[in-house]
């Protein structure tokens, strides 16, 4: 089947015309960890708080996927939270820089998003929370994160540059953008594109329809069994991460479980390698942003890690992919 020399050749046409004014604008701004460290670190413990709120009022949806955050054209959101008869929307706008409630009886909360310790931001949501009427208690403890301190007792964590969060916001709009393409050229299980405000990344999964072996657990704040229902069937999956731990922002790309083969696929671009501690391929975003166009770099890196994945594991590829879907033309079904 001649799909994948097509699908590549179809999506990096679509994105050659759109491609050159975003870069032109700025759309790729430069993220080095080390200049926005500590205002990554506070977000990160924002988003959590933000995230628990709708954990503490969703029914759980497979693979967790009733509690991620999602990019908006202007920040993320947790979409409409479900509260008795009446719903709930939490914006960050990282434009204007608020942290905003919307109430489906038409009331709201704001809350400016300036350097404040995660104690106070904690408690201010309560009380935006309460103002509103809104009955959801939220748990203490960050998620995910190793030496985690409560969210009330937090008061070193404060810091917030605006540049560097709307910086932030503007790498995961363009991610959104091409994941969301890349997600059309897939007939099986697939994600939305995900927020995870745990890992604090933005993610999109393709599933082969077979069920894993039981994931080993040990995720630091996370019980196991939340993370065994995570990743209870076969995965391919990609995403952004601002970075940590001694590595600077990144695209990645992991299969679980991982196949043989899989870390000694030849994928694109060349600046893409795979990281045994991780697990994981990694791209780095500088190697994507000083692209001459950074939206088919990135889009290069999805499609070839997804091959790796897919071939190695011997998913059906011949009914789970298609060819990337365009505007307003329905998919052939003959």
């Amino acid at each position: 089947m001649p799909y994948d020399v097509h699908l590549r050749r179809t999506v990096f046409l679509t994105f050659t015309s759109m491609t050159t004014d975003l870069h032109a604008r700025g759309a790729w701004p430069a993220l080095p960890l080390a200049e926005w460290r500590e205002t990554c670190e506070t977000l990160h413990l924002y988003a959590q708080v933000v995230g628990k709120v709708r954990l503490a009022a969703t029914p759980w949806l497979n693979h967790s996927w009733h509690v991620p955050l999602y990019v908006t054209a202007r920040g993320l959101t947790t979409s409409p939270i479900f509260v008795d008869e009446r719903a709930l929307e939490v914006h960050f706008d990282f434009v204007d820089h608020r942290l905003t409630m919307l109430a489906s009886d038409g009331r709201r909360s704001d809350l400016p998003l300036v350097p404040r310790t995660v104690a106070e931001f904690y408690d201010r949501v309560g009380s935006m929370l309460r103002a509103l009427d809104f009955d959801v208690r939220i748990g203490r403890m960050p998620n995910e994160i190793p030496k985690a301190v409560p969210f009330d007792e937090d008061t070193t964590h404060r810091a917030y540059d605006p540049e560097y969060a709307n910086r932030f916001w503007r790498v995961l709009l363009q991610a959104a953008r091409v994941f969301a393409l890349f997600r059309t050229a897939f007939l099986g299980k697939s994600s939305p594109v995900h927020f995870f405000w745990g890992s604090f990344d933005l993610a999109v999964t393709r599933f082969s329809g077979r069920a894993a072996p039981l994931h080993a657990g040990g995720v630091p704040h996370l019980p196991d069994p939340v993370v065994r229902e995570a990743y209870s069937h076969e995965v391919s999956s990609a995403g952004f991460w601002p970075g940590g731990n001694g590595i600077d922002a990144s695209f990645y790309s992991y299969a679980y479980p991982e196949p043989p083969g899989f870390r000694d696929a030849s994928v694109q671009p060349a600046s893409a390698s795979f990281n045994a501690t991780l697990g994981e391929f990694l791209l780095p975003y500088e190697a994507v942003r000083s692209a001459a166009d950074p939206a088919n770099a990135l889009l290069a890196f999805l499609q070839t890690t997804y091959e790796a994945a897919a071939n190695a594991a011997n998913w059906d590829r011949g009914t789970l992919d298609c060819a990337p879907g365009r505007p307003q033309v329905p998919r052939s079904v003959t």
